[in-house]
């Protein structure tokens, strides 16, 4: 069919990173509440509609119409082999001309955590973002006491940058958080100085 856009799906050995869809908001709020007690140390506050069907409508709405703008690509992490919503990565911030990048938000149900899923989504995307989207550089930062964060983003190739004071309001309070990029080409510590 004429005019309908061809939504960007990125495969992964285990999984479909893809858009939300309204169908998904089902499993989407029944992982996000039993993973609440895990999520919520790091993330902002949920509104109090956050798991609600409306909610997820307009984040659907939301997920299309930045995608179709260029400005985000907010991906849910879907495995292959039963459909099991797993979490999501999210590219947004997604800046064009001499900037050429955008910024990563994940998460992960608390069910899965430890398992690679993370990992391999962020390889993809990552991927994705720089060979088909012709960004440069990705960046992402998250709580300093943030372990497993800090891990998964080191083994997929981001390399610590430095501290944002009180970065984003996390669980009600302004926090300070550590930041990581991905360059394509890593050009880092080099000059062209002769």
């Amino acid at each position: 069919m004429l005019g309908l856009k061809r939504r960007v799906r990125v495969e992964t050995e285990r999984m479909t990173l893809r858009l939300p869809e309204h169908g998904d908001w089902r499993q989407w709020s029944a992982l996000r509440e039993a993973s609440a007690e895990f999520l919520i140390r790091w993330e902002p506050v949920w509104a109090n509609d956050h798991l609600t069907r409306r909610a997820f409508t307009n984040r659907v709405y939301w997920a299309q119409r930045a995608e179709a703008q260029g400005t985000a690509l907010p991906m849910l992490l879907i495995r292959r082999e039963d459909q099991q919503l797993l979490g999501a990565l999210t590219l947004d911030n997604i800046r064009r001309g001499p900037a050429q990048t955008g910024t990563y938000g994940y998460w992960i149900g608390a069910a899965f955590v430890r398992q690679g899923y993370m990992r391999e989504a962020i390889l993809a995307l990552t991927h994705h973002a720089f060979t088909r989207m012709d960004l440069s550089r990705i960046e992402a930062a998250c709580l300093p006491e943030n372990a497993a964060s800090r891990g998964v983003l080191e083994r997929c190739g981001f390399k610590y940058e430095g501290v944002a004071q009180s970065y984003l309001q996390i669980n009600g309070r302004w926090r300070n958080h550590v930041l990581y990029a991905n360059l394509r080409g890593d050009r880092r510590g080099r000059t062209d100085v002769g």
